[in-house]
């Protein structure tokens, strides 16, 4: 991640994951022990799992006494409230406090806190980051406020576009990556992102949220428009939680990914995913290189330094997004081999949730040590000095990050097992929609042989990216 090497701290971290000299087990052997995981899960799917199991609806209720305890219009509000402070202090850090990037709240939160931290609630405890919306909350003081005043509900002037779907919460995570991969790349003095230009983006995303919100309604647009609600929705559908018309409930894990990619819109979301984390990882190791080359050809030609790498990472961004979704439609082109009137675009909006857990492996194993080692700063010294102006509110202003909490060794370990666990996962998730799409049991398995193949791919990359950016 490009907003780590921002901080000075990080190099440290750098240089504990240089090389594995030290590891017990060759890097290559790994690779094998993953595909050979998949294809034993593949055959155990196989034969033991005959009947479809997540397609139907699982969702009860819990308790009502654990369910009151939970959701109730106090909960909710405070929710609301924390969201909208802590949009504040990203926006007052931002514009105050210091433009030392390792020493202002806004960087570590919008990147490590929210960004990663909250994809892992969502997918722990369900769609969490509905009830801390700042936007929603805001959203819902103003109309109440409209209907005390006017004594009816404002109607939006304009209806969603339907064909729309989810399209510009897709341009909307699109924006958000190029803002902290590409805008905010290392390389030149000139370039990285500034406490600053994080604050001024969040407030021109927030104007940009509450438009839409009055234009097509609340959560009209929340269901389609807003990029965080969709994009940590999505995580979401992988959690045992779920809220319904304000009840509490619980479902199979995994069960409610199986509807999400029915709004056009979805596959696109989850392959930006996996090839903005792809990238990332790239641009650390194999794509080196060819970023510098193309760097300075672009600035012979008479482009600026800073342009130039702009240009170069956002050229490279493009081809690794295109080259993600080449894969995915091979392999979904591949399952052709069974006759099927459905066509492969319909075949990929119907098998694309099984891609959301590789998005989730592919995050936790790049950011992992990043969160580990970040959220010591965000709840010490961030946390306490969020300005970075000398300020200890909380008392904790000199604590520093421990480095040694975590070994190289457990790093690398917790990344592979991240990746197996997520594509066997997507295997699973694959193989359970097969049984429905295809009926017979055979038919299914033979369906998969291209997503096996797909499967053992993704991990094999995501491997030699973690093994090159290691290096």
């Amino acid at each position: 991640m490009d907003l780590a090497r921002l901080a000075d701290g990080l190099v440290l971290v750098g240089h504990a994951l240089v090389g594995r000299q030290d590891l017990p087990i060759p890097e290559w052997l790994f690779a094998w022990g993953a595909s050979l995981v998949l294809i034993v899960s593949f055959l155990a799917l196989s034969l033991a799992w005959r009947r479809s199991r997540l397609e139907d609806d699982s969702w009860r209720p819990v308790s009502a006494r654990l369910g009151r305890l939970v959701v109730n219009p106090v909960t909710e509000l405070l929710a609301g409230a924390v969201g909208v402070f802590l949009l504040g202090v990203v926006v007052w850090s931002g514009l105050a406090g210091t433009e030392a990037p390792d020493r202002n709240f806004s960087i570590t939160f919008v990147f490590v806190t929210f960004w990663l931290g909250m994809v892992v609630l969502s997918v722990a405890f369900g769609d969490l980051f509905r009830a801390f919306n700042p936007w929603r909350a805001i959203a819902r003081v103003a109309g109440a406020g409209f209907r005390l005043i006017a004594g009816q509900s404002a109607p939006p002037p304009l209806s969603y576009p339907e064909r729309l779907g989810r399209w510009p919460a897709v341009a909307g995570i699109l924006a958000f990556v190029w803002l902290e991969l590409i805008y905010g790349a290392a390389g030149f003095q000139t370039v990285g992102l500034t406490p600053h230009t994080v604050a001024v983006a969040t407030l021109a995303y927030s104007a940009y949220t509450f438009v839409g919100m009055a234009l097509f309604g609340g959560e009209r647009w929340l269901r389609g428009g807003e990029a965080f609600s969709i994009y940590f929705g999505m995580f979401a559908r992988l959690a045992p939680f779920e809220v319904r018309e304000g009840v509490l409930g619980r479902r199979r894990p995994l069960s409610a990914a199986t509807s999400w990619v029915s709004t056009p819109g979805s596959v696109a979301l989850v392959l930006l995913t996996i090839g903005a984390t792809t990238f990332d990882g790239a641009s650390e190791g194999v794509l080196g290189d060819p970023i510098a080359s193309l760097l300075d050809w672009l600035v012979e030609t008479g482009l600026g330094p800073v342009a130039a790498l702009r240009v170069a990472n956002t050229l490279f961004l493009a081809f690794t997004l295109a080259f993600v979704a080449g894969l995915f439609w091979a392999g979904i082109y591949g399952m052709h081999t069974v006759r099927t009137s459905l066509s492969t675009g319909r075949l990929g909006a119907l098998f694309a949730h099984a891609f959301i857990p590789i998005a989730l492996a592919y995050l936790v194993a790049h950011y992992f040590s990043l969160v580990v080692f970040q959220e010591q700063a965000q709840f010490t010294f961030l946390l306490s000095d969020p300005l970075g102006d000398g300020s200890d509110y909380f008392g904790t202003a000199g604590t520093g990050i421990d480095y040694g909490a975590i070994s190289a060794n457990a790093i690398w370990y917790v990344q592979v097992g991240a990746l197996i666990a997520g594509h066997v996962t997507a295997l699973v998730l694959g193989h359970d929609r097969a049984l429905k799409v295809y009926g017979d049991a055979r038919v299914a398995a033979r369906s998969q042989y291209w997503m096996l193949a797909l499967m053992v791919g993704f991990t094999s990359l995501g491997l030699y990216l973690l093994s090159q950016a290691n290096q």
